[in-house]
């Protein structure tokens, strides 16, 4: 009686005893639940002939809610079966007027509305791929994006008209056949698409048109940033489509959420994670042309919004605005997305409610995502043994002096310790393969690291520092091209960064390093801008450096900008900063110089330089 009594004790204690062991236990167990699911269902619709794509999945939402709103843009609502019909009429304008067939490539230069998802469902009726071009480039770079991925036809916002003209010469050249989305165009070699598109009939289009479309074809050509120089086209295949769109179902979406997405549906958070993951799960979305600081909380009250995504920098936007009493009055209760900072993070949840935040990691190109599934503040994601096994990566030793991994006496990479900062690799396999860039061999080649841990074997380089914790949580740490060396150490662009916004009239700081004649490595400069009304204070910025940071890892230089450059992702441009450098005569901003004997910022002069760059002052 005695021993059961004490097995049954035991018993009672085991999950107290279990959870003080492993306090995360159960949050695992319920992700890879998830993902298991996932696994088994990409397995599934791989096996279907003809392959079931994320089309077929709206096609198959089509038959079993037809009336339910699938897009709601500026007050108009469209149903999941009107969207079917207008993608369907525009897929046969084009098939008509085009003649476009399944393989070919079409490019996308349009905005954020309902005829971006029209045009796009239209194409992959057609078995076609899109290429989405970012509507914010022009001239030599348009030109350049594409022409990287093989398009024959050219589809633009009419608002664009006037982009499309500048590069219409070369275009003629090239014999493409350029749309704009109007009733009418006046411009030689332009079509006009809306009229073609009305008079097209809406009934439903043969599978037969894109039965060769494996997992392996090409659906989509997304385009990186562009943030280190002209956009690079990544190859995004219906598998990675699949994949990307079941974020949304392992984060906890259900069918009866209302998704909010003021996102660029160019680029892959915005289409993938944010629309393919709204079709997979048959909800509805709320679209908007461009994020509003203004409008997002009025949005989500009236239309019940109850999930948002994000972009770290949309969340600090929303924290700066004043704060209103109502700021909690919502139904949101999920968030996603990626690149929040820990203080962003934890003041929003203070001021605009108990939101849970599902923080994520991954890269348009890239074979490896992660997941914050527990909602530790910071993290973007979380390592265990089953996700390794499937997709191996390391956190390996990397110089930013030489820019490149330190490798052993053998030659091979060496992975750090947990605690320590390392640069993010991940195997290239069959299930984690990098298909590359389109037309791009060298800069595909660029991005996979050989030999790593052994002969022959092939990773894809992230370009990404991270850090993992005791706990298994991963921490992200900053770019490799925006850590610098000063001083023999290494400076984090992000730790200055968060720093700096600390301070109550510092709204935006973008820290980059800046090459000094007769100087090893680069010494750090900060771009600011400023709160409204507020001013540059020297003397509590110094104070504020050097109680927080080390020497090295000061801003030396400081300039003052009105805005911030960032691309249409909000990531931060310094490629340009970085080469305009400090000189006050070639840059009419604001110039501040750290002076550590008056122990503050002092106005930089054109003297100041001077002496800086003979070596008269050192630094």
């Amino acid at each position: 009686m005695i021993v059961l009594f004490t097995i049954l004790a035991g018993l009672a204690f085991l999950p107290l005893l279990l959870y003080s062991c492993f306090p995360y236990l159960g949050y695992d167990f319920l992700y890879f639940l998830g993902f298991a699911r996932c696994a088994a269902r990409m397995i599934k619709y791989k096996k279907k002939k003809p392959l079931f794509t994320i089309l077929d999945c709206f096609l198959e939402w089509v038959k079993k809610q037809p009336d339910k709103t699938f897009i709601v843009f500026e007050n108009k609502a469209y149903s999941y079966s009107e969207a079917d019909k207008l993608s369907s009429r525009m897929a046969r304008a084009i098939q008509k007027h085009a003649g476009v067939k399944e393989g070919d490539t079409v490019a996308l230069y349009l905005g954020n509305d309902p005829w971006f998802v029209w045009t796009w469902l239209g194409l992959a009726k057609l078995g076609c791929t899109a290429a989405l071009l970012n509507y914010n480039i022009r001239s030599n770079s348009l030109l350049h994006c594409f022409s990287c991925c093989g398009a024959t036809v050219l589809i633009a916002a009419p608002e664009l008209k006037g982009a499309v003209e500048e590069v219409l010469p070369a275009l003629r050249e090239q014999r493409v056949t350029v749309f704009i989305l109007s009733e009418q165009a006046d411009t030689e070699g332009v079509e006009s698409l809306a009229d073609k598109i009305e008079q097209a009939p809406d009934y439903p289009l043969s599978p037969a048109l894109r039965s060769h479309v494996t997992a392996k074809s090409t659906a989509l050509y997304i385009y990186t940033s562009g943030t280190t120089g002209l956009p690079k086209a990544a190859e995004i295949n219906q598998e990675r489509i699949w994949a990307a769109s079941f974020l949304q179902g392992i984060v906890g979406v259900t069918s009866e959420d209302i998704i909010y997405i003021n996102l660029p549906l160019y680029h892959s958070a915005g289409l993938l994670m944010g629309l393919c993951g709204a079709i997979e799960r048959g909800i509805t979305v709320i679209l908007r042309r461009k994020f509003s600081v203004s409008q997002f909380w009025d949005d989500c009250r009236k239309h019940n919004v109850t999930v948002i995504q994000y972009i770290g920098e949309i969340l600090r936007y929303l924290c700066n605005t004043p704060k209103k009493d109502h700021d909690q009055d919502h139904k949101v209760r999920l968030a996603f997305g990626n690149g929040v900072r820990s203080d962003t993070w934890s003041e929003f949840l203070q001021r605009f409610g108990d939101i849970r935040f599902c923080e994520c990691y991954g890269a348009t190109e890239g074979n490896v995502g992660f997941v914050n599934y527990v909602g530790k503040v910071g993290a973007i994601g979380r390592a265990n043994y089953i996700h390794k096994k499937l997709f191996p990566y390391a956190l390996i030793k990397y110089d930013t002096e030489k820019e490149e991994p330190v490798r052993d006496s053998r030659g091979f990479c060496v992975e750090v310790p947990k605690g320590e900062t390392g640069l993010l690799v991940t195997k290239i396999t069959k299930v984690a393969p990098f298909t590359g860039y389109a037309k791009n061999q060298q800069q595909t080649e660029k991005k996979k690291l050989r030999d790593v841990f052994e002969k022959g074997d092939i990773y894809f380089n992230s370009g990404d520092l991270l850090k993992i914790d005791k706990d298994n949580f991963i921490y992200f740490q900053d770019r490799i091209g925006d850590t610098f060396r000063w001083k023999g150490e290494n400076v984090a662009t992000t730790e200055v960064s968060d720093t700096l916004v600390m301070l109550d009239f510092v709204e935006e700081a973008s820290v980059y390093g800046v090459t000094v004649p007769g100087h090893e490595g680069r010494i750090g400069m900060a771009a600011l801008k400023l709160r409204n009304d507020e001013q540059f204070d020297c003397v509590s910025i110094y104070k504020h450096v050097a109680s927080y940071l080390p020497s090295y890892a000061r801003p030396h230089f400081v300039r003052i900008q009105k805005n911030l450059e960032v691309t249409g992702t909000f990531k931060q441009m310094k490629v340009k900063l970085a080469e305009e450098g400090f000189n006050p005569e070639l840059i009419q901003d604001a110039l501040y110089f750290l002076d550590e004997k008056c122990k503050k910022y002092i106005p930089m002069t054109q003297e100041i330089y001077e002496s800086i760059i003979s070596g008269n002052i050192r630094l």
